[in-house]
């Protein structure tokens, strides 16, 4: 599928993207062994809710509050590499862009420490792309992604996170 202005739609995230990060996530994506996927309802009503999966030693949870509409399916992938260098943790909504009112979300990670994290008010589907969420709308630590207070717009569609995992040097 080619991006606008002719470009792939990996050339345009290398391009975007520096190119240690890019090789990161595309080691963490392709080499995922034992990847777990998840379908969960994220439920409007103003109640803080959370889903979490484990794989391993590693575990990612999603927790949020959400007004309006009904209840939409979303998904949850977890996958740690081929080398167990890497754990991922992917949460979306399949149907592309959520039409929930978000009033917090926040996405961690045990486990392991956030090496990338980008958080989306539209996932890419039917040939649209992502939309990611301006920076200052979101915070990363060690562990977590989380809205910032007073500058999330209430959009998330899509969260992506890639944490480096501890291992023993020889």
């Amino acid at each position: 599928m080619a991006a606008p202005g002719g470009r792939s739609e990996r050339g345009l995230c290398a391009a975007l993207l520096p190119a240690a990060l890019w090789c990161l996530l595309c080691l963490a994506a392709r080499a995922a062994e034992q990847p777990s996927a998840a379908e969960f309802d994220v439920r409007p009503g103003g109640e803080v809710h959370s889903f979490s999966r484990s794989l391993g030693d590693y575990t990612c949870t999603f927790t949020y509050s959400a007004q309006g509409g009904t209840n939409e399916q979303w998904q949850m992938n977890i996958g740690v590499s081929e080398d167990n260098l890497f754990f991922s943790c992917s949460v979306w909504r399949p149907q592309g862009k959520s039409y929930l009112f978000f009033t917090q979300f926040k996405a961690e990670v045990k486990g392991a420490k956030i090496e990338y994290a980008m958080a989306y008010s539209q996932a890419a589907v039917g040939g649209q792309s992502d939309v990611p969420l301006k920076q200052e709308e979101f915070e990363t630590t060690e562990t977590t992604v989380s809205h910032r207070e007073g500058k999330f717009r209430f959009e998330l569609s899509k969260l992506m996170i890639v944490a480096k995992t501890p291992h023993d040097e020889l």
